[in-house]
């Protein structure tokens, strides 16, 4: 342990510690703008500057070790002013249309700008202008970008992507993709953990919200949305909601005073994603010798593009079972418009996702099933639901309970996990074990796979004499690394989870951002605690499945089923970015 004094305070922590973790622990605010810890501890933006007795230049808190005897003021005159002119220049290069800008209230240098009293910039504002497709999923505002290489190091060392990299020299140095490509021209899985880890409104999702209102009021179409098992666990952070009572209920209540004509829960889709992907998974395990493997799981569309993009020789591993949100438009454009007796092209689809990958799933050529037309028209970020109902005035708060909309707003325990780390898997079990003894697990049987982890999770489940092999990884670097383990020959599975964000789609990139904080495993609990007290916890049992099979689909892998709920995963190629719906 090593002694030191902070502003005046005794501090004991543990050697190799920083200044900055010192002052923490003994509550004492540093500002901080680029700072991620274990991640980004560069000091590029200069906020985090610190005074110490006996040493001339001011020094970066976040990345100097706290040294015993060490004497450090955080809020002298000096650091004040020095601090001041640091956030001032930032100010002075970057596009300060703060109320224009997603992230406006909910903005670190904003706040900092705030805190700072700058009322005032004396310097001359110099902003960076670059081109940009807006028609891509993923934005990135070049005036806006305060290089503070958060989104270079997110993508290096947690995605291992490298799409994002220092651009230009001297005063026009800034942040682009890698190698001067464009985005499309990247490996980018659209994955969006860039989005969630930028302090500033530098990257965004493309905002669809404007499509889905014009939709809306639109007489002659039938809005549906659906809802994905992980928005749940975040939507209520926008507006200081307890989890308590962020419900998905509250939520179908704040949907329908937008004006949606149905409410429904994409984890109906995510049951029948399980009776599918479960049956195919059985099917492998049944006729070995015809299959390659291991079975990737496919409800990802960051971890199929990752695939397609740096493993394409495995895209054949991969469930020809569509994700549950694709699932949804095919059904929801065939079978639901039978039973309301209505023309399919007359239903304009759109999907709240925790996911910024899902605006480009959706627009893929092959996902046109049902009835000729996109089988999702859009998809909203969970981000951009919150904006729609704080542009419409919409109080969550306030508002009642009310019911999801029949029959495609049931959903089970084991369909709410999909949103956690290794919940696919688990809902894919419970099924598969009944698939193949008809008769249930218990709930909880395979429960030791749950949580976020570094690297991967394996195990080995026996399910009527046979031996599962089984892994779970989130996050494209651990992905990354159990795939060239598996092509080294170094381990074998049967079945395996990715999921591209790290602790799955909880902390998915179109989550509300809180900065400085990693909530996926937070809002993962919450899904579990969700999936302990629903009254359904397996897939197989949800009878709006089951009734879907009876009326229209016969049994699950028949051919209307492959027709409609399966795809194949090499009928597009990756870079191809055909969207249906650009930002306005």
């Amino acid at each position: 342990m090593i002694r030191l004094t902070i502003d005046n305070v005794q501090v004991e922590v543990k050697e190799g510690s920083t200044i900055l973790e010192a002052a923490t622990a003994a509550g004492i605010p540093i500002p901080t703008l680029c700072y991620l810890k274990d991640l980004n501890e560069i000091g590029a933006c200069r906020v985090c500057l610190v005074e110490i007795e006996g040493i001339r230049k001011l020094a970066a808190s976040c990345n100097t070790p706290a040294v015993d005897g060490m004497v450090v003021h955080t809020n002298s005159k000096r650091v004040r002013a020095t601090r001041r002119i640091n956030v001032q220049l930032l100010l002075s290069e970057h596009d300060c249309h703060c109320p224009t800008c997603v992230r406006s209230g909910n903005c670190a240098l904003q706040s900092l700008a705030n805190d700072l009293n700058i009322i005032r910039q004396p310097y001359e504002q110099k902003v960076h202008k670059a081109r940009w497709n807006y028609d891509l999923p993923l934005i990135r505002e070049a005036g806006k970008c305060i290089k503070c290489m958060r989104c270079v190091q997110v993508c290096d060392k947690i995605q291992n992507l490298n799409v994002w990299d220092i651009v230009g020299v001297g005063d026009r140095i800034t942040v682009g993709v890698s190698g001067g490509k464009k985005l499309n021209e990247s490996n980018c899985s659209l994955c969006g953990q860039c989005i969630t880890h930028c302090p500033v409104g530098a990257l965004r999702e493309r905002d669809d919200t404007v499509t889905v209102m014009e939709a809306i009021c639109n007489p002659d179409l039938i809005t549906v949305v659906q809802v994905a098992p992980a928005v749940r666990a975040a939507w209520g952070e926008s507006f200081g909601m307890p989890q308590e009572k962020a419900t998905i209920e509250r939520m179908a209540a704040g949907l329908r005073k937008l004006g949606f004509d149905y409410v429904f829960d994409t984890n109906f889709a995510a049951d029948l994603t399980i009776m599918e992907e479960g049956s195919e998974l059985v099917e492998h395990l049944t006729h070995r010798d015809e299959h390659k493997w291991p079975m990737f799981t496919s409800c990802c569309p960051g971890w199929v593009r990752f695939l397609k993009s740096e493993y394409p020789d495995m895209v054949g591993n991969l469930s020809t079972a569509k994700s549950p949100q694709q699932m949804f438009g095919a059904v929801t454009k065939s079978y639901f418009a039978e039973k309301i007796g209505v023309d399919p092209k007359k239903i304009f689809c759109v999907s709240v996702m925790p996911c910024t990958a899902k605006k480009h799933e959706c627009a893929v050529p092959v996902f046109r099933d049902a009835c000729g037309d996109p089988d999702v028209d859009i998809v909203l970020t969970t981000r951009e639901m919150n904006r729609m109902f704080a542009a419409d005035h919409i109080r969550p708060n306030e508002l009642d309970e009310e019911a999801l909309d029949s029959p495609l707003g049931i959903g089970s325990g084991a369909a709410v996990i999909f949103g956690a780390q290794a919940g696919v898997m688990e809902a894919a079990l419970r099924s598969a074990y009944f698939l193949v003894t008809g008769e249930n697990p218990k709930a909880d049987a395979f429960k030791e796979i749950r949580g976020w982890k570094q690297g991967w999770t394996e195990a080995v489940y026996e399910i009527a004499g046979i031996p599962v092999r089984i892994a779970v990884a989130s996050g494209l670097k651990n992905t990354r690394n159990l795939i060239e383990a598996i092509r080294r020959g170094e381990v074998e599975y049967d079945f395996v989870e990715i999921m591209a964000c790290p602790g799955g789609c909880a902390g998915g990139g179109g989550q509300p951002i809180k900065e400085g904080a990693e909530l996926a495993g937070i809002r993962g609990n919450t899904l579990y605690r969700l999936d302990h007290k629903a009254n359904l916890r397996f897939s197989h049992e949800n009878p709006s499945v089951q009734k879907l099979y009876e009326e229209y689909l016969e049994k699950p892998l028949s051919h209307r089923a492959h027709e409609l709920l399966h795809t194949d995963h090499e009928a597009w190629t990756f870079g191809e970015l055909t969207y249906v719906n650009p930002e306005k």
